[in-house]
């Protein structure tokens, strides 16, 4: 089943959702439009139960090349205030949206992915890169700091040296670059995306969903808490898990030395 807008494209099929960014004349810049797309369609595969793995990549030559900047200073130019409150309205809400997904989320970067657009992948449980993709922190290049969650995901990814270096640096890295530094999980040919993406998406879709969106609740929650709490929020979700039926027929199908079959219940 497909759903077509102007800027944005989403899919449903084999319990995936796959949403592309549709403005391929401009690198799939992220203009109010498709922004406020993004944040109406992340909810609403979050909350549709017959999604059970997502897949975001974009349309054309590149991937996202982040906010739209024609837009963006014809708007400074006529001294409208809404470019300076897209971070809060748009930015915000999408990363939150992604990151807190209950379900596998995969970045296909299909080309560039910069500034914004690179803080959507990083924003991603997977990463998976066309060879000829690459990634650019280009907010300093316009004397901007950072958004769309970057300065939480990617100090995460790579560490924090790599990080600073990347943001500060503004300099762009090819596909193989972040694969060596860990920011992708996979580099493939370009004609390889979208099906590696689906794969594995598909392969995720037929898994334990729920405990997937415990196990995501699980590490977002101990990358600012303490031991203490970590181990205290893994109790609660572990008996969160060991109620549903995904768990009581995976471990009698183990015993039974049988495929298990899940559900996300």
């Amino acid at each position: 089943m497909s759903e077509v807008s102007d800027v944005l494209l989403v899919e449903r099929a084999q319990g995936v959702a796959t949403l592309t960014l549709n403005r391929p004349d401009a690198m799939n810049a992220l203009s109010v439009t498709l922004k406020q797309a993004l944040v109406s369609a992340i909810e609403d595969v979050a909350h549709d139960d017959s999604v059970r793995a997502v897949v975001l990549t974009g349309s054309g030559r590149g991937f996202c090349v982040g906010q739209d900047l024609r837009e963006h200073v014809a708007l400074l130019e006529s001294n409208d205030p809404a470019p300076l409150r897209t971070v809060t309205e748009h930015y915000n809400p999408i990363v939150l949206g992604l990151a807190g997904l209950p379900k596998p989320l995969i970045a296909a970067v299909n080309g560039i992915a910069a500034g914004a657009g690179a803080g959507l992948a990083f924003a991603c449980d997977f990463r998976i890169a066309a060879n000829s993709a690459g990634f650019l922190l280009a907010f300093a290049n316009v004397g901007l700091s950072l958004d769309t969650g970057v300065s939480w995901t990617l100090p995460r990814l790579i560490g924090s040296a790599r990080a600073t270096a990347l943001a500060l640096l503004a300099e762009p890295i090819t596909a193989d670059a972040a694969l060596e530094m860990g920011l992708v999980n996979a580099v493939v040919e370009p004609s390889h995306l979208l099906p590696a993406a689906h794969e594995l998406a598909v392969r995720l879709a037929a898994g334990p969903t729920g405990a997937y969106a415990a196990i995501k609740e699980s590490l977002a929650y101990a990358a600012s808490s303490t031991l203490a709490q970590s181990l205290a929020k893994e109790a609660e979700l572990q008996t969160r898990c060991g109620a549903t039926e995904d768990h009581r027929n995976a471990t009698a199908a183990f015993v039974a030395k049988q495929k298990p079959v899940f559900t996300g219940r």
